[in-house]
């Protein structure tokens, strides 16, 4: 809302779309003061209905009205109203002329031209009418909705961020130039042959909104019909290009042999285009299928489901949809239809307070809806199933046992800042209805801080205080809930396991030893590998810490525990360390690769009590470096330069979880690690088992990256926190913008 003033004393409120009634579907509205007292706006006339003023104008879908109010004897009120079709040369000498009439041809002062400027740029602003918002387009019924809300000040977003000046570093530019020019010439350009499309012409299209959306769509999990998809973009003042474009692919369409047909809704005009999976272009085909799905029967393309895809264009607004009827209410609150809409939802609007506003990118999904679908048929065949071994697994059972049936909602946003990038998740789950594993999420208050024991140069550190008594509690009650086979079958692992330890000691009592001695805090941290290889990667010294009013007694029942699993039998051997007992249980190996077999060397958990809790780890070293701290001085993590800060971003250290990961030795070893696997065909097996990384390798040339100290700037650290409240559960992520790129 902005004031403007001139030196008649008059000053003018402009209000702009979504902040008025009036100024809905592109409407300007003013408000004049006037001696210290407001003069009221007249509301703009319906269609077809004679305004209360005595004097009003239409041209080009623009309607103008004012009258003369005692004192003022000049324009006083306006209200404007456009379609979007009047040009701004247009519309400014069309109202300079209204305005001449009205003053019976008097010379207008300064006042009545500060006025009309207001005016003019109120209305060459509504020419191009603003598309509303995702939750005011979208309806009720809308499952999953993701958005940029200004897709232009989204690409300066991103322009900025350490991961893009990475990408565009000069030292950067072997690796990149040869990526980018393999990926035009075998993905993109026979794309846009098999498509008939060129990719730039589309790149400058997306101006304001870009949103995707899952509606319902009336189904109900299984069936016909089927959820409906939809793809929101605006174009803002390149509609004109929009258009061109629409019809150019329309006519490709045509002249290809797809039988599509032309349709009204709501008064636009939309084509109808059939497609199946059949159709999806051969470039994508050979990129996304495996190659023994490559070639499908001709029977078998024959038969491929189809479906319809509804393309249209509003204004400046690109609608594209799986549904003609998910379409339509688009259309009608695009056209002041009454229509349910997604801001509606008291669940919605809650997290649009909290998270939505001023957002470069957020979403939200109505898990509520997803869950009373996914559970409904099992719901409707409970009593027929219950002798069904499998009906253990049926969604309705598990959801209600684990407690995720009470989640209501689900909302995220990314924000970026000079200081740096964060990310922040809302999970509702009343905390009256919790039931489950949601019962066990940390309460706000609980210290998480890295203790005095975790050295600076650890990689990752996570603390998180869960009650470990109410925890086993729980987790025997889903089980039981789940399957009471499975708790039976538990307990018959931990009554072996008591029956082993009371051949030592008679009194023994594992139950009491290891649950009753369970605390509530639970803490993890991992140093970098000590090579660059993958099974360096993967044997990472790490150590986890549970806390107990009696560790000594927890790590007995543990070793009891062990003698399960140990594959020689008996009890684990022992040794001391500063005068603590070690033991470690042996571990089966399991190889990375079939091409190294030296990955599977045998392992052990190494198990010791001290300072309150009962450490763990694989490797000796980081657990001996633990029972040592208490006698040597070192740099601790909670002295980490920054650290205190970013923590104060995500709520604190005293949420109940605390995370931390330092991306300088990550991306270290990972670089290290893309670089070997450039030479070393037993890495780039093991690195190309994931189909990201396959692609990724196919395109990439990884022995031209960079050494990581030429880049290194680019890399810091992150922090996270979780915590409950009454309304639900929150995640905040953190990364400080490295120190290198601050301006």
């Amino acid at each position: 809302m902005t004031t403007l003033s001139n030196p008649g004393g008059l000053n003018r409120t402009l209000y702009a779309p979504g902040d008025h009634e009036l100024a809905r579907r592109g409407v300007a509205a003013t408000k004049i003061e006037h001696g210290g007292r407001r003069l009221e706006n007249v509301k703009t006339p319906s269609p077809g209905r004679r305004p209360p003023s005595p004097i009003r104008w239409e041209r080009g879908g623009v309607r103008v009205a004012w009258k003369n109010l005692r004192g003022l004897h000049k324009l006083s009120w306006i209200a404007v109203r456009s379609g979007g079709s009047q040009t701004a040369p247009d519309i400014g000498g069309f109202l300079t002329k209204a305005a001449a009439r009205s003053v019976g041809r008097r010379r207008l002062q300064g006042a009545d031209c500060a006025l009309l400027l207001a005016v003019v740029l109120g209305i060459v602003s509504s020419s191009f009418a603003a598309i509303p918002p995702p939750e005011k387009l979208l309806p009720d019924d809308t499952l999953i909705m993701v958005t940029a809300p200004d897709f232009a000040r989204m690409r300066e977003v991103w322009k900025h961020c350490p991961q893009t000046r990475l990408w565009n570093d000069p030292a950067m530019k072997p690796f990149k130039d040869k990526f980018v020019t393999r990926w035009k010439e075998e993905f993109v350009q026979p794309l846009e042959r098999d498509l008939g499309v060129r990719f730039d012409d589309y790149g400058s299209l997306p101006q304001g909104q870009v949103t995707f959306a899952l509606t319902q769509n009336g189904w109900q999990g299984s069936g016909s019909p089927s959820p409906a998809v939809l793809l929101l973009l605006d174009t803002k003042d390149k509609k004109d290009q929009l258009k061109k474009i629409l019809d150019d692919l329309r006519k490709k369409w045509v002249d290809a042999g797809k039988s599509i047909r032309t349709e009204k809704i709501r008064g636009i005009e939309f084509s109808i285009v059939p497609i199946s999976s059949s159709e999806v272009p051969k470039t994508l085909q050979k990129a996304l299928s495996p190659p023994e799905n490559a070639a499908q029967p001709a029977e078998e393309q024959s038969a491929a489901p189809k479906t319809e895809l509804t393309v249209g264009q509003f204004e400046s607004l690109l609608i594209v949809g799986s549904s003609t009827a998910a379409v339509e209410k688009i259309l009608a609150h695009l056209t002041g239809g009454a229509m349910p809409a997604l801001g509606d939802l008291a669940a919605y609007e809650a997290n649009r307070l909290a998270l939505f506003r001023d957002a470069p990118f957020y979403g939200w999904v109505n898990l509520k809806s997803f869950i009373d679908v996914l559970t409904r048929k099992p719901a409707e065949n409970e009593e027929t199933t219950g002798s069904d071994p499998m009906s253990m697994l049926n969604p309705g059972r598990l959801m209600t046992a684990t407690g995720l049936s009470s989640l209501k909602t689900l909302a995220f946003n990314f924000q970026n800042s000079n200081e740096g990038s964060s990310v922040q998740v809302m999970v509702g789950a009343p905390e009256a209805g919790r039931q489950g594993i949601l019962k066990l999420l940390p309460a706000r208050g609980k210290e998480s801080t890295p203790p005095s024991f975790v050295p600076v140069d650890v990689v990752k550190f996570q603390r998180c205080r869960i009650d470990g008594q109410q925890a086993w509690a729980t987790l025997q009650q889903v089980i039981n809930d789940i399957n009471p086979q499975w708790l039976g079958g538990l307990n018959f692992l931990l009554d072996t396991a008591n029956t082993a330890a009371r051949q030592k000691d008679p009194d023994f009592d594992i139950r009491k030893c290891l649950f009753n001695n369970l605390g509530d805090d639970m803490i993890s941290y991992q140093k970098a590998p000590r090579g660059n290889s993958p099974a360096d990667s993967n044997g990472a010294p790490w150590l986890f810490l549970m806390s107990s009013p009696q560790p000594e007694q927890l790590a007995a029942a543990l070793k009891s525990i062990g003698v399960l699993w140990n594959p020689q039998g008996g009890f684990p051997a022992e040794r001391e360390f500063l005068g603590r007992k070690i033991f470690a249980l042996p571990l089966p190996g399991m190889p990375l690769s079939p091409a190294d077999p030296s990955s599977s060397a045998p392992r052990a958990l190494n198990c010791a009590a001290s300072g309150g809790y009962v450490a763990l780890s694989t490797d000796a070293s980081i657990l001996e470096e633990y029972l040592r701290s208490s006698e040597s001085r070192q740099k601790t993590l909670g002295e980490k330069p920054g650290l205190t800060e970013a923590a104060a971003r995500v709520g604190g250290t005293s949420t109940g979880w605390f995370g931390y990961q330092n991306q300088l030795d990550t991306g270290r070893a990972a670089l290290d690690i893309m670089r070997k696997g450039a030479s070393d065909p037993i890495t780039k097996s093991i690195i190309t088992r994931s189909v990201f990384l396959g692609l990724l390798y196919h395109y990439a040339d990884f022995s031209l990256l960079p050494s990581f100290d030429q880049i290194s700037k680019y890399f810091y650290f992150e922090v996270y926190t979780a915590s409950a409240n009454a309304d639900g559960v929150t995640f905040k992520w953190f990364a400080p913008t490295p120190p290198g790129l601050r301006k």
